[in-house]
């Protein structure tokens, strides 16, 4: 009796289990799902491209500043070169 009670509760479990899988598999199917993913993907996408134009224009300053402390001691920095880019 408690062998069938036994499989009973995981046939029920493992059967739940499906049904919320499909369910999740359609949602994901349909055009608001499709968007969902599209749009997360492309945040992203855009948050990885603004690091790597981050981290670019970081080396850059710190090249431009190597540059004129070895050829310009005189010049201490680019004109621009202590501003914020992001304050802009």
């Amino acid at each position: 009796m408690i062998g069938r009670l036994f499989y009973l509760a995981a046939g029920a479990v493992i059967g739940g289990y499906a049904v919320h899988r499909v369910n999740r598999a359609r949602r994901a199917l349909t055009p608001g799902g499709i968007a969902e993913r599209v749009e997360g993907q492309v945040t992203e996408y855009r948050s990885a491209l603004r690091e790597l134009n981050e981290d670019l224009a970081r080396a850059v300053r710190e090249q431009e500043e190597e540059l004129l402390r070895r050829y310009a001691p005189g010049r201490r920095a680019l004109p621009g070169a202590g501003e914020d880019p992001e304050a802009s």
